[in-house]
């Protein structure tokens, strides 16, 4: 198989944008997360901020250390580099989810729209694991893949002006979670009772790219009882690491300062 090359240019006078002309899948975005950890340990020798997208990495890098062209170069010979062991480990963070009602106002035209019954609707999208490709939109957004074209729907054709932080929507063939307050177009289905972006924690955000998710249905009282211990501070989300080079898994669990 032909490893396709970086496509390389400028974005403004300190950026450089980083391209493949390929589609959206685990494999690149194990090889962009891999490169942009790679190029994290490399601040001493000019670079900063490094941000990741489907297939794509925006490079900051200090002008007055390194000129367009030398960043380039120190980025080519990064991307050779033999070293898987950036995305060895695995983190995979599992989501309570209360379905349907206020929580999920548009669960029912998601199965209406898909030919399936509510209970359907939710068997698959909380069936499914998914891969978070990158952050974005929002604080802590994720932009997951792995949801089952079975429900998938259009967005909605005028957005909310206001959508509560922990809602989980579909937006045609990707599911997302709505961090914070904010407008937004994507069909809700459910809300999570858990923050995925805390702005007062050590590490705020507690999903990443690379992550996998899964979502785990709960009903109303279980929904109440873990948002009362979020808000306690008590409540701790299970996480689980798993090493791509041994055999077994490792459970943790952690809140957002733990990872």
């Amino acid at each position: 198989m032909i490893k396709l090359e970086f496509r390389f240019s400028a974005a403004g006078d300190s950026s450089i944008l980083m391209e493949l002309d390929v589609g959206i899948d685990e494999v690149t975005n194990k090889r962009i997360i891999n490169l942009s950890n790679l190029i994290a340990n490399e601040a001493e020798e000019g670079f900063g901020e490094v941000i990741i997208g489907y297939r794509s990495l925006l490079v900051q890098y200090n002008p007055l250390r390194l000129s367009y062209r030398q960043a380039i170069e120190k980025l080519k010979r990064l991307e050779i580099t033999k070293d898987n062991s950036c995305y060895e480990k695995r983190r995979h963070i599992e989501i309570p989810v209360l379905y349907g009602g206020e929580q999920g106002p548009d669960l029912e035209s998601v199965a209406i729209h898909n030919n399936l019954s509510p209970k359907e609707v939710i068997s698959i999208h909380s069936g499914a694991c998914y891969l978070v490709y990158f952050l974005g939109f929002t604080p802590g957004y994720p932009f997951m893949g792995g949801m089952s074209k079975r429900i998938a729907t259009p967005r909605l054709e005028s957005p909310r002006i206001s959508i509560p932080p922990g809602s989980v929507g579909i937006a045609n063939n990707q599911t997302g979670i709505y961090p914070v307050e904010s407008p937004g177009g994507w069909r809700l289905i459910g809300q999570t009772p858990i923050r995925l972006y805390d702005s007062q924690a050590n590490q705020p955000f507690l999903l990443h790219a690379g992550n996998n998710v899964t979502f785990k249905e709960i009903q109303i009282d279980e929904f109440k009882e873990i948002k009362k211990q979020v808000e306690y501070g008590d409540y701790i989300p299970m996480i689980k690491v798993e090493n791509n080079n041994s055999i077994g898994t490792s459970s943790k669990r952690g809140g957002i300062n733990n990872f």
